[in-house]
């Protein structure tokens, strides 16, 4: 990889982490955010927990996924390259995942015994890949279907 996107992806890390703790900052949160990239296309954010993590996090994430919003729209406007922002706070979406993958793993056992197809409730895109990830890593077929709010996976069994 050539040293000039590197340097980018380098300052697009520290300017979103910059920026996040700024804004923070005028909630009386003045904190260190780790920050990293995954695999140079997500930039991850991962504020620790305090004792403002339910405002934070928000209902069902919502204020993380605003944060998130706020953050790449500053990076796009900056000019940067990577835009794809990851918030977490106090490691909600990690347990999140974690608790969804010991779920998905109960429903392929489900499939795989009954072999019959199973339809999941709507779920957002971060939801959906842990899914379709635990599911293929077990042998299943998986597959998105519907439209926005309405999307959600189908577990098939392997032929």
């Amino acid at each position: 990889m050539n040293t000039s996107s590197e340097k980018g992806i380098e300052e697009a890390i520290q300017y979103a982490k910059k920026y996040l703790e700024d804004l923070l900052s005028f909630f009386g949160l003045n904190t260190d955010i780790y920050a990293t990239t995954e695999d140079n296309e997500v930039i991850e954010l991962s504020v620790p927990s305090t004792h403002l993590n339910g405002f934070l996090i928000g209902q069902r994430g919502e204020t993380m996924r605003a944060l998130q919003f706020v953050v790449s729209n500053a990076l796009k406007n900056q000019g940067f390259e990577t835009t794809r922002v990851n918030v977490d706070v106090a490691d909600y979406k990690k347990q999140r995942a974690d608790r969804l993958a010991q779920q998905v793993e109960e429903w392929v056992e489900i499939v795989k015994e009954s072999g019959e197809l199973k339809h999941l409730k709507p779920m957002n895109a971060a939801d959906r890949r842990v899914v379709h990830k635990v599911a293929s890593d077990s042998g299943l077929l998986t597959e998105s279907e519907g439209e926005g709010r309405d999307r959600h996976v189908v577990l098939k069994p392997a032929v």
